[in-house]
């Protein structure tokens, strides 16, 4: 009897020990991926606080990506890709897959690798709607319809 008491004492603390491990993997996962939405307008407010009595600090436009730091109320706080924080509507941000350029300056070429020929030349902080994916290279499409590859490593 004393021999099988201790089989379950040592299967109870295998199992709370496999219990905490997974809540563990599950909170450390959503800490990591965070969440990102879209600007799904020509040009939207950022406010310094979650409504429109709030001043505004800048205007994002169309597929501008943010990544989501808190919901209230309709509205949502964000991060930018250069870490800027400011509150948007929630009614006018979507969950289209979206980049940034974050160099200087980039080629966006007519396909997925530095042999295709350049299309044309973004600067820092123009936003692109992700169409697909190719190993490293990504094909966008900017607001105004112009299209391209541009390598991974050159947007946020």
């Amino acid at each position: 009897m004393a021999q099988e008491a201790k089989r379950r004492e040592k299967n109870l603390y295998q199992f709370a020990g496999l219990v905490a491990l997974c809540f563990w993997m599950v909170m450390t996962s959503m800490v990591c991926a965070a969440e990102r939405l879209t600007v799904e307008r020509p040009t939207v407010n950022v406010r310094s606080g979650p409504g429109t009595q709030h001043s505004v600090l800048w205007q994002a436009e169309a597929n501008y990506p943010l990544e989501v730091l808190e919901k209230r109320d309709g509205w949502v706080r964000f991060r930018d890709f250069e870490g800027y924080e400011g509150w948007v509507s929630a009614n006018l941000t979507g969950t289209t897959p979206s980049v940034v350029v974050k160099n200087s300056k980039a080629n966006v070429r007519s396909g997925p690798g530095t042999s295709h020929s350049i299309v044309f030349t973004v600067e820092k902080g123009v936003p692109f709607r992700v169409l697909g994916r190719q190993g490293e290279w990504v094909r966008i499409r900017h607001a105004d319809g112009d299209e391209g590859w541009i390598h991974r490593n050159l947007v946020w």
